[in-house]
């Protein structure tokens, strides 16, 4: 579904992420792991046009999208959240969901038009009963407790349709509890909507619950790639990650 080849990207003397050749096969869950500064944000920025490579390809679907800008990646059919939640905070959850709704459909739909006559409306309606947000549609986004507030940024990336979606640390923040009911609701809906997901996660016991594969990061290299058998059983991954302590 996703291939990159070779790709680099360089700040100056420092290279974040250095010659990496990764594969994302369609359906499931890939996820990638490694510690602060590995290099995992800078790849999502790569991957969704945010940052343009220094050198290397990235493909999709076969296609070379390599310095796309991040609205034409989007309409490509990927889409991702952050690892610090971006929303538009002056606005209700309702709007949030609406606005991003409403982006797939800019065409046929004056801007001109009460946003609540728009089909979108009843869409943003279904994407908030799915996460559990209903309660909070008339809520401002700025309102909203860290959780809703994450769960709110990954409707948004849901909102466009995507076929691959990735999410950098969607329980960055969240205890145990709230963290579990997260990744069910994730899971849930890429399910029954047939998104394939890419996840940053520094929870290594989430990661090996919800992965079907893992790529490990360090220092802008892939350090390895496995099922989640062979990611906890490989020493070199003991001894960078696991073993010392550090967050995976």
């Amino acid at each position: 579904m996703l291939e990159t080849r070779n790709l680099t990207k360089q700040f100056g003397a420092l290279t974040a992420v250095n010659d990496v050749d990764l594969r994302i096969e369609r359906d499931g869950i890939h996820s990638v792991i490694g510690p602060n500064g590995a290099g995992k944000s800078t790849l999502f920025h790569l991957l969704t046009g945010y940052l343009e490579p220094t050198n290397g390809e990235i493909l999709y679907d076969g296609e070379d999208i390599s310095g796309l800008a991040p609205r034409t990646i989007v309409t490509k059919g990927i889409s991702r959240s952050f690892q610090i939640s971006d929303l538009f905070d002056g606005l209700t959850v309702g709007e949030n969901l609406r606005i991003a709704t409403q982006s797939l459909d800019g065409n046929r739909n004056s801007m001109w038009r009460n946003a609540d006559s728009l089909s979108t409306t009843e869409q943003a309606d279904a994407l908030m009963a799915e996460l559990e947000l209903s309660e909070f549609a008339e809520t401002r986004a700025d309102a909203l407790s860290h959780g809703d507030r994450r769960k709110l940024e990954v409707g948004l990336a849901i909102a466009v349709e995507p076929d691959l979606m990735l999410l950098d640390e969607p329980t960055a923040g969240m205890g145990k509890e709230g963290s579990v009911r997260m990744v069910q609701t994730i899971r849930r809906i890429a399910a029954e909507r047939d998104i394939t997901l890419v996840v940053i996660e520094h929870d290594i016991e989430i990661v090996m619950q919800i992965s079907d594969r893992i790529t490990v990061l360090n220092r802008g290299e892939i350090l390895t790639e496995g099922e989640p058998a062979e990611i906890q059983s490989d020493e070199d991954v003991q001894e960078a990650y696991i073993g010392t302590g550090e967050e995976a």
